[in-house]
């Protein structure tokens, strides 16, 4: 599942033979592909613009392959295979027309797309004598060319008046898409953000599959639950947690409803891959990403001798660069002060086995800490249970909150106590209790059962802050 735009790979995998035939894998750099393919496929003899056009279709299509990892999400350990009955010919050592590897040159990191799309067109072709297809006729493009098509006019006399060309594609080296680490509840990223926007979609041609209401990065329970169900569906190990054959599998089912590596695609649209997390965080970072994190280590802090305490700021400073490096060196990472990836799921980890081992006795009379997750509309379990609670404690002192049933559904009337009480405090109103709404619930809720919050009029002995 790409989550940017694409790029041309500096190398391609190419399978010599058939996907289940046996052969070797073959790793070339992507103009020297492209140069044999077309060496192999075109007639160096043939007008520029005929030979162009076809070259912009035999990169678009490879990079529709390596961009949608057609081939990985189905187990295979390469990009494309050699044989025209699945993709494009490639014979090692074939010679290459020079011509042709001076066009190639010139436009190997452009390619075609339709417009408001952003994956590279599926440009299926055929040679237009033997064979026959919607895409490209290769003797046709001929034809055209000899007419006084120019490329860009044979591409759209086949593909339609809605492409366009990209160029100057930044050239990099290309990786698998498979977060390193497992998704599961508590997860926080733009990769859980894919995950709950393709299962969305997917949702649409398999409906057992509930649509995540809110999909916004966290995994959260709700999120657990379309990953159950899809992976019911298609006969993966049921844990709701995304490891690689679920991702992939994911990969391949969007794909497929989206129809990707066909010509009448549905398209991805910019909005399809928008990163909404940092990938890390560093010094000058701010926002409830931040937030969230300061929550963690400052809980952890208090267990934690070694990990200074920090405010919740939302603001990435000096404070929070220290408290990471600290939290690090006590988990054996090297103290870089940045919020990366593993020392994310370290953290996640150290914060959830802390609250885990509380006993109890220990909430009788005050409130549990953060989940360790997001509460959100249409959430059913004991933690709605806890949000309910308090938030009814709470609103007999402020009784803006409206009272609601205790019976762990994070239904409507939960969503407006919580959006009051947001509105209230100060707080992004957004339905949503992640740990900057629970803290401040918390905090209010044992404030009251404590006695020092008092109702309006009442002296309650000391000066109330501004967050009262």
């Amino acid at each position: 599942m790409n989550l940017s735009l694409p790029v041309i790979p500096e190398t391609i995998r190419v399978h010599i033979g058939a996907p289940d035939a046996p052969g070797e894998n073959v790793t070339v750099s992507f103009p020297e592909y492209i140069k044999n393919v077309a060496s192999g496929e075109i007639y160096p003899t043939w007008p520029q613009a005929a030979l162009e056009a076809n070259i912009y279709a035999q990169i678009s299509y490879a990079l529709n392959r390596v961009y949608t990892e057609y081939y990985p999400s189905r187990g295979y350990d390469f990009d494309i295979t050699s044989v025209t009955q699945s993709d494009q010919s490639f014979s090692p050592g074939r010679e290459v027309f020079e011509n042709i590897s001076q066009i190639v040159d010139g436009i190997f990191n452009n390619y075609v797309r339709r417009q408001g799309n952003v994956e590279p067109l599926f440009t299926q072709y055929c040679d237009g004598r033997f064979t026959a297809c919607e895409g490209l006729s290769q003797w046709g493009s001929l034809d055209l060319a000899n007419k006084g098509y120019s490329a860009a006019e044979i591409l759209r006399y086949y593909y339609g008046d809605d492409i366009e060309i990209v160029s100057d594609a930044p050239v990099a080296g290309i990786s698998s898409s498979v977060p390193y680490r497992l998704l599961r509840v508590g997860s926080i990223g733009n990769d859980v953000l894919a995950v709950e926007n393709r299962l969305n979609r997917i949702s649409v041609n398999y409906p057992s599959i509930m649509k995540i209401a809110d999909p916004n990065g966290v995994f959260t329970t709700e999120t657990e639950a379309a990953v159950r169900e899809f992976q019911r569906i298609f006969d993966l190990d049921v844990d709701g947690i995304v490891g690689k054959a679920t991702w992939y599998k994911i990969e391949l089912v969007y794909n497929a409803v989206k129809r990707l590596n066909e010509l009448d695609s549905e398209g991805l649209t910019v909005e399809d891959i928008t990163k909404q997390y940092y990938d890390e965080l560093v010094l000058g970072n701010n926002g409830p990403q931040v937030l969230a994190v300061q929550y963690l280590l400052k809980y952890v802090s208090v267990y934690y001798d070694t990990v200074p305490d920090l405010p919740l700021s939302g603001y990435y400073g000096p404070d929070t660069v220290e408290a990471v490096s600290a939290f690090q060196r006590t988990e054996g990472l090297e103290p870089t002060g940045v919020m990366d990836a593993v020392t994310y799921e370290k953290l996640y980890d150290a914060y959830t086995g802390l609250i885990a081992s509380l006993p109890d006795s220990l909430f009788t009379d005050s409130a549990r800490p953060y989940p360790g997750y997001p509460l959100s509309l249409g959430m059913q379990n004991q933690q709605v249970i806890y949000l309910q609670t308090y938030l009814n404690r709470v609103s007999d002192v402020f009784t803006s909150i409206p009272k609601m049933e205790v019976n762990g559904l994070f239904g409507t009337n939960t969503r407006d106590a919580v959006e009051e009480f947001q509105r209230l405090f100060s707080l992004p109103v957004n339905s949503i209790v992640g740990p900057v709404t629970w803290n401040k619930l918390a905090e209010t809720y044992n404030e009251i059962t404590g006695g020092t919050v008092v109702r309006e009029g009442q002296y309650p002995g000391y000066v109330i802050g501004e967050d009262m």
